[in-house]
């Protein structure tokens, strides 16, 4: 797990009995590379060094007696009631970690379909959970599609401009001011 903090992907999962087994993730597309921030790697670096044997096989998170956490321990074991109420977030569930990162990789423009893979999620349904409609995407959005206008509106009256230094229209003296006037009017609308 060491060099460029790649991890053969393991976990252990709940079957029909109540008892853990470890093995592969459960679906093709949780089997996958993930790249971390790099103030995660850091964090992740120094949780390595500190707490995780250099067998290849140790797993990187676990109880203190080194057995693997499970969602019957882990509450218990990282106290959560008490972390999120630190934090002001008392109803705060361990999976909206999760839905709160996923959230957050979509607003930096990803496609659905790498949002698909990042997650790890084989149907856009899965992933569309996570693209939440904002006000201020709405707004972002708009904005975009103002400046696109705005760019081509500029870029034909250049070549309008160009073209139009050479020849007047006929029945029209140059620099005729009711011209003046209707190309001001078109110039505010963009």
């Amino acid at each position: 797990m060491r060099s460029g903090l790649a991890a053969r992907q393991r976990c252990w999962c709940l079957h029909r009995r109540p008892r853990l087994v470890l093995g592969p993730p459960k679906s093709r597309a949780s089997r996958r590379t993930v790249s971390l921030p790099p103030a995660v790697v850091a964090v992740v670096r120094e949780h390595l060094a500190a707490e995780v044997d250099d067998n290849p096989d140790a797993l990187v998170f676990t109880t203190e007696s080194g057995r693997p956490i499970w969602r019957g321990n882990l509450n218990k074991l990282i106290d959560w009631k008490a972390a999120v109420a630190r934090i002001g977030q008392p109803q705060l569930h361990f999976h909206d970690l999760r839905h709160t990162g996923n959230t957050l990789a979509a607003r930096t423009g990803a496609s659905t379909r790498d949002l698909m893979a990042r997650m790890g999620h084989d149907s856009f349904q899965a992933a569309l959970i996570y693209q939440h409609a904002t006000a201020e995407a709405d707004r972002a959005i708009a904005q975009a599609l103002h400046e696109a206008v705005r760019a081509d509106r500029k870029k034909s009256k250049r070549s309008a401009d160009g073209a139009g230094k050479t020849k007047d229209r006929p029945g029209r003296k140059s620099g005729d001011s009711k011209g003046k006037k209707q190309q001001a009017a078109r110039d505010d609308r963009g």
